[in-house]
């Protein structure tokens, strides 16, 4: 009989190398389908290729995309709904903190996990979020790398602050307590915006920012090249070496997590550009 077990353990033992002899690759972790495009922006940094089974919608799309759309080619696209969600299978879904009722009815009968995520509104938060996301995919530790250069992408620049607003379509703008106050403040800006009494997220008239603008005008229909009537406007135009007009994409003001690095760098050329006239 100790021959016997002696063999089988021989051959449980062999069993249980296999997958190393042969060269298999470790576990990738649960499949994942993404049906937000900064969520998008965040697996490209931290998850393995072979786990992705769906991107967001807008990430094919020029002119939403956080991230190359070669990269986001790469994978199937989904605009979120319960049907095309739960035909890919995944383990999980992740989204932002609004998803339509009917998808996560469908995502809780079939027992697939969920995981919401809000936009942030401090760059804290929006490297826990790095964090949080990375581990529910099973990579922590590129979430935690991820997250450090996030922050120290992040550090305060010491300088006198110049006046600056981030003027998005339709003219909405990122008040006090949101992740692009934090971030223009990081860069050596004040953020112009509560001295037209706007709120966290707020709709500023065009005619009130002809009446009193600020030194810069970080302009999101300009890095699109929309050609909105702020654009156009020859009264903002005669303005002239008083504003600065600089493009910045609607990425860089819509999303955290590693867009922030893009962002504070950008911020930052802009300063430069206003503080060397």
């Amino acid at each position: 009989m100790s021959d016997r077990y002696s063999r089988i353990a021989r051959v449980a033992a062999v069993a249980s190398a296999l997958p190393v002899l042969i060269g298999a690759a470790p576990a990738r972790g649960p499949r994942v389908v993404s049906i937000n495009p900064c969520l998008d922006a965040m697996l490209m940094q931290v998850a393995d290729p072979a786990q992705i089974a769906a991107v967001s919608h807008y990430s094919h799309d020029p002119r939403a995309t956080s991230v190359p759309l070669d990269w986001a080619r790469r994978f199937p696209a989904t605009s979120g709904t319960a049907e095309e969600v739960v035909a890919l299978r995944p383990d999980l879904v992740v989204a932002s903190g609004h998803v339509a009722p009917a998808t996560v009815a469908a995502l809780t009968r079939m027992h697939i996990r969920l995981r919401q995520f809000a936009l942030p509104d401090s760059i804290a938060e929006s490297a826990q979020q790095v964090r949080d996301l990375a581990a529910a995919i099973g990579h922590p530790a590129q979430g935690a790398a991820l997250a450090e250069r996030i922050t120290d992408a992040a550090h305060p620049d010491a300088m006198s602050p110049v006046s600056a607003i981030i003027f998005g379509p339709g003219g909405l703008v990122p008040g006090a307590g949101t992740l692009p106050d934090e971030m223009l403040r990081r860069a050596g800006f004040r953020n112009a915006s509560a001295g037209y009494g706007l709120k966290r997220w707020d709709v500023l008239p065009l005619e009130y920012l002809l009446a009193d603008p600020p030194r810069v005008v970080l302009s999101v229909a300009a890095a699109q090249g929309a050609g909105e009537r702020m654009e156009r406007h020859r009264a903002l135009r005669r303005l002239g070496a008083r504003v600065t007009i600089a493009p910045f994409a609607g990425r860089l003001m819509n999303c955290g997590g590693p867009t922030i690095i893009a962002g504070m760098a950008r911020l930052r050329a802009v300063h430069a550009q206003v503080a060397a006239r």
